[in-house]
């Protein structure tokens, strides 16, 4: 089973995470109470039906009072701030509804979907030509024997974590494999770009068995990937 990515060595514009992060994502909706703006990423403390919370989203024009929803938001417990100097006992980290990354984009002339249920529905990506071309399916089932070599594949991002530990995270799939056997999902790291919903052309190298060491591992990954329309 392919985890999510290591947050328990989360990175973001240079505050060192010290804490431990829940394995679901969630949502939060609130109200505005304070703003606090950093180096990439925007602090929201919100007054919730459950209570005040903290959350981070990538910088984002928010105004005090305002209402606003978080989605795939990750809890985070006694996260550190270096540059709020500040300690969190509980803060959600995700992405703000509505904002500028989350509306239709293009990747050249590629059409970001504008919701999730067209990211995941039929997905049927053509197969990448050449001799280190694969499948997701393929390479998660050839993990063991493509370990440490480099494959291309074309798929389509399905999710985006991005500027942690100075690379972006993403879930690609291509209609290959299975959800029930985990086979469906791959996950690809990369300094290039890409919207989700964009489909791209990957050439990186396969990790298997991959540790981070927190709890977070990984069966398969690709590393250094650079991508293409």
């Amino acid at each position: 089973m392919i985890k999510q990515i290591p947050k328990l060595f989360l990175l973001v514009c240079g505050l060192a995470m010290l804490g431990t992060a829940t394995a679901e994502d969630v949502t939060v909706k609130g109200e505005v109470l304070e703003i606090r703006d950093v180096d990439s990423y925007t602090y929201l403390r919100l007054k919730t039906a459950n209570g005040e919370v903290w959350s981070a989203v990538l910088t984002a024009p928010v105004k005090k009072g305002a209402t606003v929803t978080i989605e795939n938001a990750v809890q985070m417990d006694n996260f550190q701030s270096n540059t709020l100097k500040k300690t969190f006992p509980v803060i959600y980290f995700g992405s703000l509804a509505g904002a500028p990354e989350s509306a239709p984009q293009k990747l050249g002339a590629i059409t970001t979907p504008a919701t999730k249920a067209d990211l995941m529905a039929d997905v049927k990506v053509p197969k990448a030509t050449g001799a280190q071309a694969y499948t997701v399916a393929e390479i998660i089932g050839k993990s063991a024997a493509l370990k440490d070599k480099d494959v291309l594949l074309r798929a389509r991002v399905v999710k985006l974590n991005a500027a942690i530990m100075g690379k972006n995270w993403l879930h690609v799939r291509d209609g290959s494999g299975s959800e029930a056997e985990a086979t469906n999902d791959l996950l690809v790291t990369s300094v290039d770009t890409a919207k989700v919903g964009d489909t791209v052309l990957i050439s990186g190298t396969v990790r298997a068995d991959k540790d981070f060491g927190g709890g977070y591992a990984y069966k398969v990954l690709v590393e250094g990937a650079t991508l293409k329309p």
